[in-house]
């Protein structure tokens, strides 16, 4: 009999979720991307006038990294203290959902209705209507885009 291998993937997160944040600043998180964030997660400024979601051992790494920028660099110093300093431990309710502190929503620009994507290794929350304009600003640059990239090899 043949032998069975069983391979460990990592968890990627995609897709695109419309919902909504309530009264009391709570939003929920698609249960496709809750399952791979787990109990605990961290959310914290984006850049693009977003929030990004990590699970907390993606943080780790992503915190390892920036702790490893050197001070002495101006865009340095000023990333690592955004990056860090927005960042807060939120835990789901029973519903599945987080609350977001009033200053992420305001850097987000975040109203009732917002979009949750799913970026490889980090969840990304945006304002529909942000996200909208941002979407299809990209969108229309698609082809010089993959151009570009595939001159750096991608």
């Amino acid at each position: 009999m043949g032998k069975t291998i069983k391979t460990v993937q990592n968890s990627m997160f995609i897709g695109e979720y419309t919902y909504s944040i309530d009264e009391k600043r709570r939003m929920a998180v698609p249960a496709k991307f809750r399952k791979d964030l787990g109990k605990e997660a961290v959310v914290t400024r984006g850049i693009d006038t977003c929030l990004a979601i990590y699970a907390l051992s993606e943080w780790q790494k992503s915190g390892e990294k920036l702790q490893n920028l050197s001070e002495a660099r101006e865009e340095a110093r000023s990333y690592v203290r955004l990056r860090l300093s927005g960042a807060t431990n939120v835990d789901f309710d029973k519903l599945g959902r987080i609350l977001i502190p009033d200053y992420l929503i305001k850097y987000a620009q975040l109203k009732k209705n917002v979009v949750i994507i799913g970026l490889g290794n980090r969840v990304e929350v945006w304002d529909k209507k942000i996200w909208e304009t941002y979407k299809a600003k990209a969108e229309n640059q698609v082809g010089s885009m993959a151009e570009r990239l595939e001159e750096l090899g991608v």
